[in-house]
């Protein structure tokens, strides 16, 4: 008995097992020619193949679909090896449907400014000659380029180490994303995906500030109605946080400055969302990071990329918010050591203030579930509860500099 949509039959029934991948399935030679890649084995004869949805929730718009890749495959020996491969389908967001909850008024400018290309440009492009020993890209087997604005990468399915990030790990993510933007400075290198107007500093988080956070976030959290809601409320209470918001519209108003200031720092191209989550530990190698999903492709102050360092284990809810800060005090001078080793010499207070100036921007005023309201499930419930203490975490921290 074969597992549901694993078939090891012949080519017909391989060709149904990849039904599922749609327009992208592919045909007996191509499949072929995939395993060879991923086996190493160029006599490698498929023999099954099973596609799944990679459980992951996607909330980036230019993604369209994650799925693995399972199969066997049979050597001139006789022997049968098994393979897999993961899929990411890409797509201009004019796709997505996601875009119905920007703005009519805001949505062509929204799909300019969204790069959907840039995970191609990585593989195609030179970032892999500059990663410090330690990161590495994932490997591509395989790119497929529609002319309808869609494409699909066919990567290493990295297998990752089990379980929570011991600090030591943090601190060594830091070092090395410290030693990345030192080699991505701006006289160093070009943006991965050039643009109109990408180079202009800052202008990643200026964009996604002045809309996501002030004309969305902000004046949500602003509504008295909101603070009602059931969820909100419950949360609030519970976690004894009651000036919360008044702490957050206080920090609102201060954007504007510290967009400015951020902008005032020393500038590099970085990965542009280095959470836990596109760090990925291979399990045969835990002292590799395995780099994927960059973003933010354009200058942005130094230490940017530790924001998402920090709280991206939190805002999935695999780190506690009381771990917040003792990951903080390893990850700004691990990441200053990491610029110093490549040659950048920045003061730990500019590394400190890009950090955090950039994580109060990204990341404080969108970490509550507002958009789950409506459900009434305990999970909900306690989702809100650690969004909330999430975000305590997140003001009291950006408190360092402002």
């Amino acid at each position: 008995m074969t597992p549901t949509g694993e078939t090891m039959n012949g080519t017909a029934d391989l060709t149904e097992a990849l039904a599922p991948l749609g327009r992208d399935a592919l045909d007996e030679q191509e499949l072929a020619r995939l395993v060879r890649t991923i086996t190493g084995e160029p006599a490698a004869r498929p023999t099954s193949a099973r596609v799944q949805p990679f459980a992951y929730p996607i909330g980036t718009p230019s993604t369209e679909e994650l799925l693995q890749l399972f199969g066997t495959a049979e050597l001139p020996t006789g022997d049968q090896v098994k393979w897999s491969c993961f899929i990411k389908k890409l797509q201009s967001v004019r796709h997505s449907p996601l875009l119905t909850l920007v703005p009519e008024q805001f949505r062509e400018d929204f799909i300019r400014n969204i790069p959907w290309q840039l995970e191609i440009a990585v593989h195609q492009g030179e970032i892999s000659s500059i990663l410090p020993e330690g990161l590495r890209l994932p490997t591509a087997y395989r790119i497929d380029v529609h002319d309808d604005d869609r494409a699909v990468l066919w990567m290493e399915d990295v297998q990752q180490a089990p379980g929570c990030w011991p600090m030591d790990r943090f601190e060594r993510a830091a070092y090395l994303l410290g030693r990345l933007s030192a080699r991505r400075q701006l006289h160093l290198v070009e943006p991965i995906l050039p643009r109109p107007g990408v180079d202009t500093p800052g202008v990643g988080l200026r964009y996604y500030t002045n809309g996501r956070v002030m004309m969305a976030a902000l004046p949500g959290l602003a509504d008295d109605q909101v603070w009602r809601h059931p969820l909100l409320a419950a949360a609030v209470c519970n976690a004894g946080d009651h000036g919360l918001r008044d702490e957050l519209l206080e920090l609102g108003n201060r954007l504007p400055v510290v967009l400015d200031a951020l902008d005032a720092l020393p500038q590099t191209y970085q990965h542009g969302d280095a959470s836990p989550q596109n760090l990925l530990v291979p399990k045969d190698n835990e002292d590799e990071f395995v780099v994927i999903d960059w973003g933010f492709d354009c200058p942005q102050a130094v230490g940017f990329d530790l924001g998402q360092l920090l709280i991206g284990l939190a805002h999935a809810g695999e780190l506690s918010p009381d771990a917040l800060p003792a990951v903080h005090r390893v990850i700004v001078p691990a990441f200053t050591e990491g610029l110093a080793a490549d040659g950048m010499t920045v003061p730990q207070e500019q590394v400190l203030y890009g950090y955090l100036g950039s994580l109060l921007c990204r990341a404080a005023f969108t970490a509550l579930p507002l958009e789950l309201f409506g459900k009434t499930d305990e999970a909900t419930e306690a989702l809100f509860y650690e969004r909330v203490r999430l975000t305590r975490a997140m003001v009291d921290l950006v408190k360092e500099i402002i």
